[in-house]
């Protein structure tokens, strides 16, 4: 009975664990957002009041988040064209340098760039793959599909770590070694992120399972 009380004990903590870990990959990026605008929209606010009072005697409301707005905006146009981008890819190369904050910056834009980016430009789609070993699945998204000489197709497949996406496994399988799926790619993120918590009705229906409660 205590063994039992035990494994209760140390399996509901480490799904606690697993849970307050995806909650923080969700929370963090979007808390780091709102924390940056904020001080962007304060700063340039502060800039622009006094310029504003002096021109018509009284301070404009909103005029910092206006211009954060239109900052924004054409930084993306900027960061879009041929000269931005060899900017932004240069700055990025200096931030790399930097120990601590090279790991704060790549995981963070990983993160939001796997929830903003449309889908159809960043995985083709969800397929279930036979891995790590023989009798196990686990989900994928097909970053690209080529061909052989023999007309067979090969996927390349990347296999998301849970529930930290950002990291995980390159695989170059046969089409016929995977199981393709119509599942969208938010729910399949849904689930990696939750460590599985967010279960997927295709994926027991795929692999002939019974549907329970998790």
């Amino acid at each position: 009975m205590k063994r039992n009380g035990k494994t209760a004990v140390r399996g509901a903590s480490k799904k606690v664990r697993t849970q307050f870990v995806a909650g923080v990959l969700v929370i963090v990026p979007i808390a780091a957002a709102v924390l940056i605008l904020r001080w962007l929209f304060l700063y340039i606010d502060s800039i622009l009041q006094p310029v504003a009072k002096s021109l018509f005697g009284y301070e404009v409301a909103g005029l910092g988040f206006a211009l954060t707005v239109v900052l924004i905006f054409v930084t993306g146009i900027v960061a879009t064209s041929v000269v931005g981008k060899r900017l932004v890819d240069y700055g990025e190369s200096l931030l790399a340098k930097v120990p601590l904050f090279r790991y704060l910056y790549t995981s963070i834009k990983q993160i939001m760039v796997s929830f903003t980016t449309p889908s159809d430009t960043r995985f083709l789609q969800v397929v279930l793959v036979e891995f790590p070993k023989k009798g196990m699945r686990v989900l994928g998204f097909v970053t690209c599909e080529s061909r052989l000489h023999s007309g067979e197709k090969l996927l390349n497949v990347f296999i998301p770590t849970s529930p930290n996406p950002t990291s995980g496994y390159l695989e170059i399988v046969r089409e016929s070694d995977v199981i393709r799926t119509n599942i969208s790619i938010d729910d399949a993120l849904k689930m990696v992120l939750s460590a599985g918590k967010v279960s997927l009705n295709e994926v027991t229906d795929r692999l002939g399972a019974e549907v329970s409660e998790c």
